[in-house]
């Protein structure tokens, strides 16, 4: 009997892919008393943890001067809803430099995508890394026109 297959963790349905470097808001359930509320947090992915516990991601923000940081695990009921506002351009996997810096340094770019859709033009990483351009006609949909 494997110890793994009686103790199956769930995933939350509601949580997209995120990496470090990203920022997210989560919307989660606070419970007050005998009440329950739900609360939103926008900041930046600083950690996430994959493995056999489900595994969690931490966000951090920062507050009237003051740096929060959260842990959420993948598998917990009170996530709502994570949303990705922006993907950030990192490049490495733990970002606890960022708790050393400021606001204005801890900035992070925008990562870009391979196929970035602007204004009509489509351009897409071809085969030895050449940028490849096509222009997308209005109201033909699928069909691709080569520029040269």
């Amino acid at each position: 009997m494997n110890v793994n297959s009686i103790s199956q963790i769930k995933v939350n349905p509601n949580i997209p892919q995120i990496s470090p470097g990203d920022t997210v808001r989560v919307s989660f359930k606070v419970k007050e008393a005998s009440r329950e509320r739900v609360q939103t947090l926008l900041g930046l992915v600083v950690r996430v943890r994959r493995g056999a516990g489900g595994g969690n991601f931490t966000v951090r923000r920062v507050t009237y001067g003051v740096g929060v940081e959260h842990t959420f695990p993948f598998a917990s009921p009170f996530l709502e809803k994570v949303e990705v506002v922006r993907h950030g351009k990192v490049r490495r996997a733990k970002l606890y430099y960022i708790r050393r810096l400021s606001a204005r340094e801890a900035r992070l770019k925008e990562r870009r995508e391979k196929i970035a859709e602007k204004a009509g033009v489509v351009e897409a990483v071809g085969e030895e890394g050449e940028v490849e351009e096509a222009v997308v006609e209005e109201g033909v949909a699928g069909e691709v026109e080569k520029v040269e």
